[in-house]
């Protein structure tokens, strides 16, 4: 069962049988028309012609099973699960915790309680976004809060930092905190930067739990290899660099995320992967580097599909993200 991404500037839901789960981007919210999992990312579309676009995920063969668990609407085809969970963090918070913090660890502890019960317990990829990121509350940025809910929910089922998902975290102008996830049987196989800490050993500087992701993984459900780039950004080290530089920041975390491919063509199975045939979606703080930004991309990637999403990067002194993905067959040439 091969699983395979479309995206589409249709307002119709796709009808073909195979959806499994996705995305909604754009200003206007998803209607209720969707039989499968969609995680709503409200934010402006940059240089695009459309005003929404529909990201599926598809499988060769229809999906098995679907639900509900804990608020988390699921639907599974094979060994692959795909989720999403939205809570209101004023449901959340008590004298001792941020309602953030509080509505991270609840929203990944019912993630891994789910994938516990359908056994399928790797995390793939994730995808958080959450409103005023760098916003501070609580004597500490959200951002921060949410990283302390997330890193106390996986030390609780996981206990470290060893299996951990590519994954993202945005900022919105409001909304619920949201995450999307793809999970599976097979162990994705996660991926460091040579050039940079990996997040998850930050030091305190960056709060009192640091994230908890990989900056790429490789998954290999049967006959596929599948990349996930984690957000990528203008970091060497632990430390934002080209600080108020747009183009440098662009090319900072294009030499980045270069040097993560490179490394995992160092672990793939499949044909090396090249930064021209991957997947792009691109966060951009200021709407008015837009062009800047996408005209340095272009000289960079060349015609590789790209999405520009207008949302706040986890540090206020990021300008731009860069996530990316890719599919190969096992046994390409």
């Amino acid at each position: 069962m091969t699983l395979r991404f479309h995206s589409s500037s249709s307002c119709a839901p796709r009808l073909t049988g195979t959806e499994f789960g996705g995305a909604w981007l754009g200003r206007r919210a998803p209607g209720p028309d969707f039989a499968w999992p969609v995680q709503a990312i409200c934010a402006p579309l940059l240089g695009a012609d459309m005003a929404v676009v529909q990201e599926t995920w598809l499988r060769e063969a229809a999906p098995s099973r679907q639900g509900v668990a804990e608020g988390i609407a699921w639907r599974r085809a094979g060994d692959t699960l795909f989720g999403v969970i939205e809570l209101d963090e004023a449901d959340f918070g008590d004298e001792r915790r941020a309602p953030l913090q509080a509505a991270s660890e609840a929203a990944y502890g019912r993630i891994f309680r789910l994938l516990e019960a359908q056994k399928l317990p790797h995390l793939w990829r994730v995808w958080n976004y959450m409103a005023d990121i760098n916003a501070e509350s609580h004597g500490l940025e959200r951002y921060r809060q949410f990283n302390v809910g997330r890193r106390d929910a996986f030390m609780a089922r996981r206990g470290g930092a060893g299996n951990v998902p590519a994954a993202c975290a945005l900022g919105l102008a409001a909304g619920p905190l949201s995450i999307a996830f793809l999970a599976g049987r097979a162990a994705p196989v996660p991926i460091e930067n040579p050039r940079q800490v990996s997040a998850y050993r930050y030091p305190p500087r960056y709060g009192p739990r640091a994230p908890i992701f990989a900056r790429a993984a490789l998954v290999r459900p049967p006959a596929q290899e599948i990349l996930f780039v984690s957000g990528t950004a203008s970091i060497v080290g632990h430390r934002t660099v080209h600080p108020q530089d747009v183009i440098g920041q662009c090319h900072e975390a294009m030499v980045n995320l270069g040097a993560v491919v490179a490394e995992v063509n160092r672990a793939a199975n499949s044909r090396p992967f090249a930064l021209e045939e991957l997947a792009y979606r691109v966060y951009v703080r200021h709407a008015a580097d837009f062009p800047s930004i996408r005209d340095e991309l272009a000289r960079r990637i060349g015609g590789a599909q790209v999405l520009y999403v207008q949302a706040d990067i986890c540090r206020a002194d990021l300008l731009l993200e860069v996530e990316a993905m890719a599919a190969h067959a096992l046994g390409q040439e």
